[in-house]
């Protein structure tokens, strides 16, 4: 044993190996490296720049509801390939590997619990998961989790976060968007609102259909925004847009969504909200 060695051991030295993967995270707003550990606990916003960073339904439902008063809806099973398709992988490839990447089955989650002691059941849709694409069980999801509102008398919540349509599903998850729009419709037949939370990123089919229809829309800061991309747009009206075009301030101050809301106050302005939309309307 050289004396190199014997200095190493005594000072009890760590390898690279055993040096945890995770331990910083570079903030995609300012660059910055954070200790995840500080991020996490900080909502998973930058504490540099306030830059939201993407976060999915696990994390969403236990900063939203009060302790302990929420339970997972089961999501509706659909067929998984239904027009068996492929492009450069299998389409059936593509969902075993996000699933397994995910644990969840599908790209959109509910759940149902309190918010400040109001019954509320919130969708939350995983970028994570095939970016959010809406397909059959998105779809059908999001529908499960309206009739769960309408059951319990209570507001449906959504927060979108999605590339658009599904591709790998074709026209049926185009008819998607019809479907969900027919479900806000059987919401405000029973006198219940919907409220809806634009996250980073929502485009696309998803930003054309049930991302718009809120009867409040709110958006967290510095979301991407858009029904398509500034590139396509710019060639189109041949004209230069804006830096901040596409983003939750633009969208606000332009009358798009009726306000933007830090992540640390989100669940105190659902509260609020729900207070105020459902008055008299809930089961004690």
């Amino acid at each position: 044993m050289s004396w190199l060695t014997r200095v190493r051991n005594a000072l009890n030295y760590v390898t690279k190996r055993e040096t945890p993967d995770n331990l910083w995270h570079k903030c995609r707003g300012c660059g910055t490296m954070v200790f995840t550990k500080e991020l996490e606990e900080n909502l998973s916003v930058c504490p540099h720049c306030d830059y939201h960073e993407r976060i999915g339904p696990a994390a969403r439902f236990e900063h939203l509801f009060d302790a302990g008063s929420y339970t997972v809806l089961a999501s509706p099973r659909v067929t998984d390939d239904p027009l068996r398709f492929r492009d450069s992988k299998r389409y059936t490839d593509r969902l075993k590997a996000a699933r397994t990447q995910t644990g969840e089955q599908d790209a959109f989650i509910n759940a149902k619990g309190r918010i400040h002691g109001r019954a509320a059941v919130i969708g939350v849709q995983d970028f994570a998961f095939m970016g959010g694409s809406m397909g059959q069980a998105v779809g059908e999801a999001f529908i499960a989790g309206v009739e769960a509102a309408i059951a319990a008398r209570a507001p449906y919540i959504v927060f979108t976060a999605s590339g658009g349509a599904r591709m790998q599903e074709g026209i049926l998850s185009l008819m998607q968007m019809p479907r969900t729009t027919v479900a806000i419709e059987m919401l405000h037949d029973a006198g219940l609102p919907y409220i809806v939370v634009l996250t980073d990123p929502t485009s696309g089919g998803v930003m054309a259909a049930y991302a718009m229809l809120g009867d409040v829309q709110i958006a967290e800061p510095r979301a991407t925004l858009a029904f398509t991309g500034r590139r396509v747009i710019e060639n189109t009206i041949r004209e230069k847009l804006p830096d901040d075009f596409q983003t939750s301030e633009y969208y606000r101050d332009h009358g798009l969504v009726d306000m933007v809301v830090s992540r640390k106050e989100l669940r105190d302005s659902l509260g609020q909200l729900i207070g105020l939309l459902c008055e008299g309307k809930q089961a004690a």
